[in-house]
């Protein structure tokens, strides 16, 4: 009930302007309703009411990366950190980053950050597994990959992507079992 949500905390900020956890709420829903200029807008409002708020910062670092702004993406994930440096998701977020600018080595130590923090993270393994993929290391991504499983045994993109993988090394029985895995727990995994 986003689409609600969003009535609800608009009304909320005209009652309570300076309430930055109802700007929050509001940038969630509005991305989760994929209008995520909206909800940058509305976490770079979270930043100013409380510029202590590390999880605003955060927020506003992915909107700011799902809109292409990368370096503006980086400076928040760089706030939120300096506010919070034991901020697994925040490390993880900037590694997405950083893969999208093309900048393997540091993505991978940013995952690595996270997971030093937070030792069964499985999306750090699993964005890990992806870099050292694009990186053309195989089989360290084959050992990311299962970390995430290990973790998360539900994780189709981990085993669709381990497939994936596989595949390159031509492995084609194994990357086939491993589509299968990934097609029994999301059967309309495209």
């Amino acid at each position: 009930q986003l689409g609600a949500a969003v009535a609800q905390a608009q009304a909320l900020t005209q009652q309570y302007p300076e309430a930055f956890i109802i700007w929050n709420i509001l940038g969630a829903a509005k991305k989760g309703l994929g209008k995520v200029q909206a909800a940058s807008e509305a976490f770079k409002k979270v930043t100013e009411l409380n510029p202590t708020y590390a999880d605003g910062f955060n927020n506003l670092g992915v909107t700011l990366q799902k809109q292409g702004k990368l370096e503006e993406a980086i400076e928040a994930y760089n706030k939120a950190l300096a506010i919070k440096p034991d901020y697994a998701e925040a490390y993880n977020n900037m590694g997405v980053t950083l893969q999208e600018q093309g900048k393997l080595e540091e993505a991978i130590a940013s995952y690595n950050k996270a997971l030093a923090i937070k030792p069964d993270y499985a999306e750090a393994y699993y964005n890990m597994g992806n870099a050292l993929q694009e990186q053309g290391k195989l089989e360290e991504a084959i050992a990311s990959y299962n970390k995430a499983l290990a973790i998360k045994p539900d994780y189709a993109e981990a085993y669709n992507n381990m497939g994936v993988t596989l595949k390159d090394q031509g492995k084609l029985e194994e990357a086939i079992a491993s589509y299968n895995k990934a097609l029994a727990i999301k059967p309309d995994h495209a």
